[in-house]
């Protein structure tokens, strides 16, 4: 689904080089069991094209999808990025569509493909009062207007959520991952945890405070003790897991909430947030 509050400049040349995801959202169903959507329709502030399955399949690979995960799919016009979560990646995975008729269409392509609902679902909502929460994967194509709006819910969700973009990016968050197809573009995030602020580190025989900046998922900080400071070397973050180097020993670990348990070569440290 591509979101507009009104057909402009950029969805035009957007639609010209581009195969749009998932879906364009009439508001009212014809209800017709011969309901055949038409590339290009306006729907309530939108317009429709299919995505190529190659990139479906590029993208979900991407987030390395499992049976484990539960995928949702923003906008999901004809169905085919959920039915491919659930068939070739036997994920539990759901569809948001504000059409009534794409919905009823993916059903019935759901059926035909012998994907059982208990796996793939579509439901006819609006994604900006949709619950992501539950999801582990999130997928869409949507304009770059729509991504910056949703970004602050995205970045809401549980660390470790990863998040795949057709075609459009999220401003200055930038993708972990990238990927073309046929010359289409693929974004993947991995939603961070809240690393930021002053960290109080016990490592067995030494403790010490490590103070963390943070921009999306990229982190730098220092370590100090004794009144002497040392800037962290390799500081990285993915999802919940953080890692750097300081003292010339390496530092691995989860962060949950003010608290990060891990390894510090090869030994046991914690790490208590303390402002």
């Amino acid at each position: 689904m591509i979101r507009s509050n009104r057909v402009t400049r950029t969805l035009v040349a957007a639609a010209a080089v581009c195969t749009f995801a998932t879906s364009a959202c009439a508001q009212t169903s014809t209800n017709s069991s011969d309901y055949k959507p038409e590339v290009g329709q306006a729907g309530k502030d939108v317009i429709w094209v299919p995505t190529p399955s190659e990139l479906v399949d590029r993208m979900l690979r991407m987030a390395k999808v499992t049976p484990n995960d539960f995928v949702m799919d923003l906008g999901s016009g004809d169905g085919r990025t959920v039915i491919a979560a659930a068939k070739n990646f036997k994920a539990r995975a759901m569809g948001i569509e504000y059409n009534p008729d794409m919905v009823a269409l993916s059903q019935k392509n759901a059926e035909r493909e012998a994907v059982t609902t208990d796996r793939a679902r579509f439901v006819k909502a609006d994604l900006f009062e949709t619950d992501f929460s539950q999801a582990s994967v999130i997928t869409m194509y949507l304009l770059p207007s729509i991504n910056l709006k949703l970004r602050d819910k995205i970045l809401a969700l549980k660390p470790g959520t990863r998040v795949v973009s057709h075609a459009f990016d999220m401003g200055d968050w930038k993708a972990d991952e990238t990927a073309t197809v046929e010359g289409r573009n693929a974004y993947l995030w991995i939603v961070p945890a809240r690393a930021a602020g002053t960290w109080r580190v016990d490592a067995g025989n030494s403790s010490f405070d490590v103070a963390i900046a943070q921009t999306y998922q990229q982190i730098e900080g220092s370590a100090s003790s004794g009144g002497r400071a040392s800037k962290l070397e390799k500081a990285a973050l993915v999802g919940d897991q953080i890692s750097f180097v300081s003292g010339g020993r390496a530092y691995a670990g989860r962060i949950a909430g003010d608290k990060i348990e891990g390894t510090a070569s090869g030994a046991k440290f914690t790490a208590t947030k303390i402002k």
